[in-house]
């Protein structure tokens, strides 16, 4: 079965050569791999230059930035030059704009975070976020990421469908993680779904990690993705 990118592999592993012997284990059953921030150190940025450059998959740089404008649109313009096709800043409307204008000129999508999909009502309410349904705030807060530039957002599997209701998220991108196949464990994910569900809400890309490298055989975990995703219920009306 070809890979479908769709899925996103996360390459939450320790450093490049873990990163590069699993995308070996999966081979072309996956064409696009996330790498996050507790990968930088590891290597992160030149696994990235080496999947996309040499073995022509698609990247995603999950690092969350946040900072003030002129330093967010330095970065950017800086990550921008491997041309990883998404990278993601958190949503708050100033960072997304700066965002913007540092990957001018270049083909990465900006993605923004609207609320961590590791967190609940009783996390945000510790950080002193204001009062309310989680749902409705993660709602606002990708409404105004996407006026203020942004060309999608990370949000979880369970407020996919009410972010792809908004005006403001047509034609734009949904990338959902907290996504586990029907029987795998949670772990650190408190709002999370299946692959086909996820993506029959509203998701454009589903991230999936610990289910693939976790996996004894990763390939066969990435295959059964595979094969869920083609299912017909795997399917939205951004398509």
């Amino acid at each position: 079965m070809a890979s479908d990118d769709r899925l996103i592999v996360a390459l939450d592993v320790p450093n490049i050569l873990d990163g590069l012997d699993l995308a070996r284990r999966i081979g072309d059953a996956a064409g696009f791999y996330k790498i996050g921030l507790g990968m930088l150190t590891g290597g992160g940025l030149a696994l990235a230059n080496e999947l996309k450059q040499e073995q022509g998959k698609r990247i995603f740089l999950d690092l969350k930035l946040f900072d003030i404008g002129a330093t967010v649109e330095a970065a950017v313009r800086g990550l921008a030059q491997y041309e990883p096709d998404f990278l993601t800043v958190h949503g708050d409307p100033q960072v997304v704009r700066a965002a913007a204008a540092g990957k001018a000129g270049k083909p990465t999508r900006i993605l923004a975070v609207t609320i961590l999909t590791s967190l609940d009502r009783a996390d945000l309410d510790a950080n002193l976020i204001r009062p309310g349904d989680l749902r409705e705030i993660a709602l606002e807060r990708a409404a105004r990421a996407l006026e203020a530039g942004a060309d999608g957002v990370i949000a979880s599997p369970q407020e996919a469908a009410m972010i792809r209701a908004l005006p403001q998220a047509a034609g734009k991108l949904i990338v959902t993680p907290g996504v586990r196949p029907a029987g795998a464990a949670a772990g650190d994910q408190k709002r999370v779904a299946t692959p086909a569900q996820a993506v029959a809400d509203g998701a454009d890309h589903i991230v999936v990690g610990r289910p693939v490298w976790q996996a004894a055989d990763p390939r066969a975990a990435v295959l059964a993705i595979n094969a869920e995703l083609a299912n017909p219920q795997a399917r939205h009306p951004n398509r």
